[in-house]
């Protein structure tokens, strides 16, 4: 699902790209002090398996490997549905950062201000510079509730029935909206434009219906008679961008009686009015609710996107097989900061890493990037408490199912996915993934 993390940032001051991707000039350094072989920023799921796959290489010792974050803690965020869904505890999805970070790597604990890459140093925030021969740019994507107008008041008023699951500190109030609604109209939306894992703002749609199913309060087969309706406000075209996961999502809408509002983004709440913006930018459409579940958009974060590293859209541009930038030859980005066109998930940093290290050891060989990154990633999607719809996919949304060897078809919700999902998941994340040992659907790192 989501990227374990967000980091703070400050804007940066821009600079002038390079023409010429191999204009970066790799000086050895000496490895003391502030100096390093390998720089990560980011100290989340991205960040911590990168570093600890690199260290299990036995290339690197002690401080060769150092790790930038200002965090105190380290959150899995895909169980955050799980949370919302009244199924585990946020405190236990969350462990203080600096204890999964092995002592052989060096850790600040700070925010960066700016990115020198002409000159292999980056600026911390207390001003410090922090040398590298190679930087790796992973810490995530921002979620900016202020991009709906009235939406932090909304949230922080304990008696609204407004909430989300992408944030720690309110994603335990969705489960209270969801037990407090005993009749009128719930609302879930789900922004246009990049999101961390596209599948999660229906997925808690689905584990609420299934509770005012179970409560009572909902008739999938009669909904007009049921004390709460509900409907499915999306920016985007369709319940999914996989062809595949998409009709079965969009049957089960119909089976249950969702109403869809397709291409309808949310911009405002005023009281229990929701508006939404349609394609275009002209018109608006204003909804009354009486639940709201809302994902903000989710934006790059500010000092990425003002640097030299990013492209257009503020992520930091790379080749989609390398992982390596298209100007620097010695930056590389994974997960959800990068430009990587493909669904921002957990799942898709266990194919991203590999890759990334793969190719950066190779170009400290002085070898070309020989391993491509095919555009894996996986999206478990909770329709019902006790079932998922397991989708795995590459570019282009070709399904990439790891199960398909024996027969099993993944758009079909199941009881095994859903065990995956809420136990096995954020079992092997804290065990294995974040310890730079394990590999997604390959099982072990190497």
């Amino acid at each position: 699902m989501f990227s374990s993390r967000a980091t703070r940032a400050v804007v940066v001051p821009a600079q002038n790209f390079r023409n010429v991707r191999n204009l970066a000039t790799i000086v050895p350094v000496s490895h003391r002090g502030r100096d390093h072989k390998v720089v990560v920023v980011g100290g989340g799921t991205a960040g911590l398996s990168i570093s600890h796959q690199l260290l299990r290489k036995g290339r690197f010792v002690q401080d060769d490997i150092a790790i930038i974050d200002p965090a105190t803690w380290n959150h899995y965020q895909p169980g955050w549905t799980l949370v919302g869904g009244g199924l585990k505890t946020k405190e236990s999805l969350r462990r203080p950062l600096a204890g999964l970070i092995d002592p052989k790597l060096k850790f600040y604990n700070s925010g960066v201000s700016a990115f020198s890459p002409d000159d292999n140093f980056v600026t911390l925030e207390n001003n410090d510079k922090i040398n590298y021969e190679h930087l790796i740019v992973a810490p995530g994507i921002a979620v900016d509730f202020g991009t709906v107008k009235g939406l932090p008041e909304a949230i922080a008023n304990p008696d609204s029935l407004v909430s989300s699951i992408y944030d720690y500190n309110v994603c335990d109030k969705v489960f209270g909206t969801v037990q407090k609604l005993q009749k009128g109209t719930a609302i879930f939306t789900q922004p246009a434009g990049v999101v961390k894992c596209a599948g999660a703002p229906q997925k808690i749609m689905w584990l609420a219906l299934d509770h005012w199913k179970r409560a009572g309060l909902y008739n999938a087969s009669n909904p007009s008679d049921s004390a709460i309706k509900i409907t499915f406000a999306t920016g985007l075209p369709t319940m999914f961008g996989i062809p595949k996961y998409c009709a079965t999502l969009e049957e089960l809408r119909i089976q249950r009686g969702v109403e869809g509002l397709f291409e309808h983004d949310l911009v405002a709440i005023n009281g229990k009015m929701a508006t939404f913006a349609r394609p275009g930018g002209k018109e608006q459409v204003t909804k009354q609710f009486d639940l709201l579940h809302v994902v903000p958009k989710n934006r790059p974060h500010t000092f990425i996107k003002n640097s030299p590293l990013a492209n257009e859209a503020g992520f930091v541009d790379v080749d989609s097989k390398t992982t390596r930038h298209t100007k620097y030859s010695n930056i590389w980005s994974a997960g959800d900061a990068s430009s990587l066109p493909t669904s921002k998930t957990m799942a898709a940093i266990t194919a991203q890493a590999p890759v990334l290290v793969r190719n950066l050891l190779s170009t400290i060989d002085s070898k070309e990037p020989q391993l491509e990154y095919d555009g894996y990633t996986s999206c478990p999607l909770v329709t019902e408490y006790g079932k998922v719809l397991l989708a795995e996919f590459k570019y282009d949304g070709v399904p990439k199912e790891t199960f398909s060897m024996v027969g099993i078809d993944q758009a079909v919700p199941r009881r095994a996915f859903y065990h995956l999902k809420k136990d096995f998941f954020p079992w092997v994340y804290h065990k294995y993934m974040v310890k730079g040992k394990w590999g997604g659907p390959k099982i072990w790192s190497n």
